[in-house]
This record gives structure tokens, C-alpha cells and sequence, in this order.
């Protein structure tokens, strides 16, 4: 069984794209965490350093999202995946990745990514 905790519609802004506008101007991503790992310990200890601290999960995304530069939000998204794994007592991690501002063509609200990474045994 695999607990989770979500950390959803996080806003940074960054500046992450292929083409030069993007890299230059940046622009606004939002990104959903979830990550999954087995809480009975902290749940019945109540002691956060039994637990996930989220707030140091948060602090390692804007990092990355506002510090780092990829051409792609794969990498971007990859990036956050393989950083949350080594650094926290997690299973797996999913990470969504929107993009309002994308240079499409057309209308829509955002393109969105979604990876999954799991701990390796």
C-alpha cells in the first residue's frame, strides 16, 4: 500500500523552452508532486522527522523550476523526479508539469506533462 501527499498547483516562474523568447522573457509553470510513501510510522508518531517534509520538497522545486534551465519540460519534470527520489524516504513520485504559455498555434489553456518515477530497490 502506498500513502501520498500532494503538493498541487505550485506557481514559479522560469525559463524553460526551446526557443530563444522563452529562454530570454521566461514565463510562468505550475506543477503538481505527488509522492508516495509508506506514513505509519509518522502517522502514529506525529513527529515530522518521521515524515516527508514538504516544505523541503516545495523549497527543492522552486529551486530547480527557478534556477535551472531545460529545453524541454520532460527534463525539467525528470530533473525534479530524480532530485525528490534521492533526497526523500519515498516509493515513487509523480510530477506534473503545465505550461500556460506555450507557442502553440491555437487557443488552450496549457500543455501539461506527467511523469512517473519510481524508487529503485
Amino acid at each position: 500500500m502506498k500513502d501520498k501527499v500532494r503538493l498541487q498547483n505550485m506557481t514559479f516562474y522560469g525559463y524553460h523552452g526551446v526557443y530563444e523568447h522563452e529562454k530570454q522573457h521566461g514565463q510562468r509553470f505550475c506543477l503538481d508532486v505527488e509522492l508516495a510513501a509508506d506514513f505509519a510510522t509518522p502517522a502514529e508518531s506525529d513527529n515530522l522527522t518521521d515524515a516527508i517534509d514538504y516544505t523541503q520538497v516545495y523549497a527543492q522545486i522552486k529551486d530547480i523550476v527557478e534556477n535551472k534551465r531545460f529545453n524541454l519540460l520532460e527534463a525539467l519534470a525528470g530533473h525534479i523526479a530524480e532530485t525528490l527520489l534521492s533526497a526523500h524516504p519515498i516509493m515513487a513520485v509523480t510530477v506534473r508539469v503545465r505550461k500556460p504559455g506555450s507557442p502553440l498555434p491555437g487557443a488552450l489553456d496549457y500543455v501539461e506533462i506527467e511523469l512517473t518515477r519510481e524508487a529503485q530497490p
